[in-house]
C-alpha cells in the first residue's frame, strides 16, 4: 500500500477544497499522448467518489487514492508538496523526484 505525506504549504492549498469532506484526492498516472506506459506524467485530482477498482493509501492527513496498476511506478512513500512563488505542486519520494509541475485537476 501506498503512503502519501502532504508538506504544510501543501495542506493550506488543499485544505479548501477538501474542508467539507465531500471530495477525496486521487492520484493520476496520465499516460496520454505519452507513447508509452513508463512514460506517464502523475497529476492529482479532485474526485467525488473513487472508481470501481481504486485503492485508498494512507495519508498524512489526506488519504489519497489510487489506480493499482499504477503502483509499480512509484516507491511506497511519497511526498506531496507545494511551491507558493510556483503555484505548483510536487511528488517526490526520499530518493527522486518524479515532478515539479503536478497539476490539481479540480
Amino acid at each position: 500500500m501506498m503512503h502519501f505525506t502532504f508538506t504544510p504549504a501543501a495542506v493550506e492549498q488543499l485544505s479548501g477544497y477538501l474542508k467539507d469532506g465531500e471530495r477525496s484526492l486521487k492520484l493520476l498516472y496520465d499516460t496520454e499522448g505519452c507513447g508509452c506506459v513508463v512514460s506517464g506524467v502523475p497529476a492529482l485530482q479532485l474526485i467525488q467518489a473513487p472508481d470501481q477498482d481504486d485503492r485508498q493509501g494512507a495519508g498524512d492527513p489526506y488519504g489519497v487514492w489510487y489506480e493499482p496498476r499504477y503502483e509499480v511506478f512509484f516507491e511506497p512513500r511519497l511526498k506531496i508538496d507545494f511551491d507558493r512563488t510556483r503555484h505548483t505542486f510536487s511528488l517526490k519520494s526520499d530518493n527522486q523526484i518524479y515532478t515539479v509541475h503536478m497539476r490539481l485537476l479540480t
